[in-house]
């Protein structure tokens, strides 16, 4: 199993969103690198979903439902989707400044990669984010 982190504005499509709809496609990726980490994703692995902009938090756990597909909000073959549904709700949110703070995390991507809106974790990183958020 692999494990990834997906960023989502709250405002635009939030972890509620994703409970409510119980699977959605994730779709609007534009960046090259991150459409090559949603190629990489295997039915099965879990997400960290993370409200960007004013959240800045993990909130959720998302379970990767179906591999990647064509984008069907263009029709420009580069772009592909997700399939992921709601896995787990953290009880309390782990803020990037949490993160940041966390000398275990320090190499983690969302620390030295910010902006990448669709990035790897590693195993570690991930036990170790759901552990803070107990």
């Amino acid at each position: 199993m692999n494990y990834w982190l997906m960023k989502s504005e709250p405002g635009t499509y939030s972890w509620d969103d994703l409970v409510r709809d119980k699977r959605t496609h994730w779709d609007g990726v534009r960046n090259y690198q991150a459409r090559n980490n949603m190629k990489a994703m295997k039915e099965g692995d879990l997400a960290l979903f993370y409200h960007s902009v004013n959240e800045k938090a993990v909130v959720g756990v998302a379970k990767i439902v179906k591999e990647y597909y064509q984008d069907p909000s263009t029709d420009d073959e580069r772009w592909v989707v997700v399939d992921v549904a709601p896995y787990q709700q953290l009880k309390s949110s782990v803020t990037l400044d949490d993160i940041k703070n966390d000398k275990r995390l320090e190499q983690m991507v969302l620390v030295r990669n910010s902006r990448l809106s669709v990035q790897p974790v590693k195993k570690e990183e991930f036990d170790i984010i759901l552990g803070m958020s107990e």
